[in-house]
């Protein structure tokens, strides 16, 4: 059974009685410890967690769950873009017989608000792990290119108080019409904490309305 995709904390905590979020109280150290240093910022896409696993010899597709369903516009799109021997083969030249997850977003047309974004459906390229390795946004992009994918963009680089401040504006996304959701958050250098989990963070527009 393929491990799910974990889950992207929020930056900062919540207040139990407001449900508002307390700006500077971090929910992890780690992250407070690192916040002054260079974070890469990618945008938020709203839309449903898609995995392209290739597990050395052949390609299956999953949602944010082994057990959800992926509608079947996406599947076909899915399909085109990963599927059948042609893209095996695509697969098989690039990674051998390495286990690899691509991890993005099925977006678009009927997926949450996703009509502003395009008016059909497709995938967009934001976590890729060789090996069970998470790999730098290099890599990311590489791999876009390789199979002729979109890869989310990045909207800023800077310190976590850089970041809020851009989210509070709240921006218009880089893709189509649509408004921002926030943006994913990643040092430069790919770290975990204390714990093990990756240090990566989610500032969300509305949580700053």
């Amino acid at each position: 059974m393929l491990k799910e995709y974990h889950k992207i904390e929020t930056l900062f905590e919540r207040d139990e009685k407001t449900k508002k979020l307390i700006e500077g109280q971090y929910r992890n150290k780690t992250v407070e410890y690192l916040k002054d240093n260079k974070w890469q910022f990618t945008e938020k896409i709203d839309g449903t967690n898609i995995r392209i696993h290739w597990d050395g010899h052949r390609v299956s597709f999953y949602g944010r769950t082994d057990k959800a369903q992926i509608p079947a516009e996406l599947v076909n799109r899915l399909n085109e873009l990963f599927g059948g021997e042609v893209n095996e083969q695509l697969f098989e030249q690039k990674f051998g017989a390495t286990e690899v997850v691509l991890v993005g977003e099925g977006y678009g047309a009927k997926i949450q608000n996703g009509g502003l974004y395009r008016d059909n459906q497709d995938f967009i390229l934001f976590d890729v792990m060789i090996a069970g390795n998470w790999q730098p946004r290099e890599s990311v992009e590489d791999i876009a290119n390789y199979f002729n994918i979109e890869a989310v963009p990045i909207v800023l680089e800077g310190t976590i108080q850089e970041a809020v401040d851009y989210v509070k504006t709240k921006p218009k996304s880089k893709i189509g019409t649509a408004n921002s959701e926030g943006i994913v958050g990643r040092t430069v250098v790919e770290m975990q904490d204390r714990c093990g989990n990756r240090v990566i963070v989610k500032i969300k527009v509305k949580d700053f309305d």
